[in-house]
C-alpha cells in the first residue's frame, strides 16, 4: 500500500510539472526542461509507456495528444531543428500576434555552425548573418521576419499581404522595417518589395501623385491636375489628382489607420455628390494589378481601350 502511495504521489508530481510546462509551450514538453524540474528519464519513460506523453522528436514530448498542435508546432520546430534555432518568416509573425494569415509550413533559421535536423513540415534556412531575436518562443525580430516572409512568399500578391498586415496591426514599426530593408543587399523580389515596403511604410506617402502621373504616361492617358483645392461642406479639401469630370484618390497605407477612413469617406462623399465621379486607387494596386486599376481610370475618362506598354508597367 505504501509503495503504491509513493508511486501515486510521484505520478501526481510529474503531472503537475508537465501541465505547468505544457501551458507555457503550447501543449509540448522539452526533455531538458523536465530534467531541470526533477523528472528524470525513468519518469519520462513511465509516462510515455502509459500513453500520457507522446514523443515527437529527439527532444519534444506531447502532453495528452498524439502530435503537436497550434503553438506546439512552433516550439517543436525550434527544439528539433538544431541548436540556436529561431522561428522565422510568417510563423514568427504569427507567434507575435499576426492575424489574417495562415502559414502552410513553419520557417526556422538555424545558425551556420549548428547541425540542422530535418523536421516534417519545417523549412530550414541558414543565411549567414544572424538576426536579432525576441520572445520567450525564440523567433526572429518582426522587421526581419516580415522581410523574410515576403521574400519567401509564393507570389507578389502574398508578399504584399505579408508586408501590409504586420505594419497595419502594429507588430512592426515602419521605421524599423525600412531600416532593416536598407540592409538587404540582394533579394529575389528586390524591385517589387522595394516599392511595396516604401508604400506601406509611407516612405512614398508624398510620392503617390507623382507615381500616378508616370502611370498615366505609360498607359497613354492625359496628365491630371495634382493637389487640387476645393470647397465642400464649408471646408477646404485637397484632391490627390483630378481630370475633367473625374477625381482619383490615391490611398497609401496611412489611409488605413485611426480615423483616416472616416475622414476619407467624408471627403470622397462630398466630391461624389458634386458633378464629378471619384475613383479610389491604393498605391499597392499599382504594384500588383496595374492593368485593372488603370483600365478603370480609362473607363472613367470615357476613353476607348488603348494598347498598354506592358514592359514599362512591370518595371515600376
Amino acid at each position: 500500500m505504501g509503495t503504491m502511495s509513493r508511486q501515486a504521489r510521484e505520478r501526481a508530481r510529474r503531472t503537475a510539472i508537465a501541465a505547468q510546462l505544457a501551458e507555457i509551450h503550447g501543449g509540448v514538453l522539452h526533455r531538458r526542461d523536465l530534467a531541470r524540474a526533477g523528472v528524470d528519464r525513468f519518469g519520462v519513460r513511465t509516462e510515455v509507456a502509459s500513453g500520457r506523453w507522446t514523443p515527437a522528436g529527439r527532444h519534444t514530448l506531447v502532453l495528452g495528444a498524439a502530435e503537436p498542435r497550434g503553438a506546439g508546432l512552433w516550439w517543436q520546430a525550434v527544439w528539433e531543428s538544431g541548436s540556436g534555432a529561431l522561428l522565422d518568416g510568417a510563423c514568427a509573425l504569427l507567434a507575435g500576434g499576426l492575424r489574417g494569415f495562415t502559414a502552410p509550413s513553419v520557417d526556422v533559421w538555424v545558425p551556420p555552425r549548428s547541425t540542422a535536423h530535418r523536421v516534417p513540415g519545417v523549412r530550414l534556412h541558414r543565411y549567414r548573418t544572424p538576426r536579432p531575436s525576441v520572445g520567450t518562443l525564440p523567433r526572429v525580430a518582426p522587421e526581419w521576419a516580415t522581410i523574410h516572409a515576403a521574400q519567401w512568399a509564393v507570389s507578389d500578391r502574398q508578399a504584399a499581404l505579408l508586408v501590409c498586415l504586420p505594419v497595419q496591426q502594429r507588430l512592426v514599426a515602419p521605421h524599423r522595417l525600412l531600416a532593416a530593408w536598407a540592409q538587404v543587399p540582394r533579394s529575389p523580389r528586390r524591385r517589387v518589395l522595394d516599392a511595396i515596403i516604401r508604400d506601406v511604410c509611407d516612405g512614398a506617402h508624398s510620392l503617390g501623385e507623382l507615381d500616378f502621373g508616370l502611370w498615366c504616361r505609360r498607359y497613354r492617358l492625359p496628365q491630371p491636375r495634382r493637389q487640387v483645392v476645393r470647397g465642400a461642406g464649408g471646408q477646404r479639401i485637397y484632391l490627390d489628382v483630378e481630370f475633367d469630370g473625374l477625381v482619383v484618390e490615391i490611398d497609401g497605407s496611412h489611409h488605413l489607420f485611426g480615423l483616416a477612413p472616416v475622414d476619407d469617406a467624408l471627403r470622397a462623399n462630398d466630391v461624389a455628390l458634386g458633378p464629378v465621379r471619384v475613383l479610389r486607387l491604393p498605391l499597392l494596386g499599382l504594384r500588383l494589378q496595374p492593368d485593372a486599376f488603370m483600365r478603370q481610370v480609362e473607363r472613367g475618362l470615357g476613353l476607348a481601350a488603348m494598347p498598354i506598354v506592358r514592359h514599362a508597367a512591370r518595371s515600376a
